[in-house]
């Protein structure tokens, strides 16, 4: 599993949490602390640095089964 892809999975589980209210990438960038560019880098692959702190930081945005789900479901795809 490419990060672009734990970051798609991320970020439409962290909108999930807030009734499917979008987050534009502006938003979640200024939520994790990073330039809206690093943030486009991060989801669509072109850059990955300090992405253990992002992953982090969007894991800890849910609710314990939200989070309990998406971990499977990570796990799932990187198995594949």
């Amino acid at each position: 599993m490419e990060i672009s892809d734990i970051f798609n999975i991320l970020h439409n589980a962290v909108e999930s949490q807030q009734n499917g209210k979008k987050i534009s990438h502006k938003e979640m960038a200024t939520r994790l602390g990073v330039s809206m560019r690093t943030y486009q880098d991060w989801r669509i692959g072109n850059s990955k640095p300090q992405v253990v702190t992002a992953i982090f930081a969007m894991l800890g945005a849910l609710e314990e089964d939200d989070l309990v789900r998406v971990v499977k479901k990570i796990t799932k795809k990187a198995g594949k």
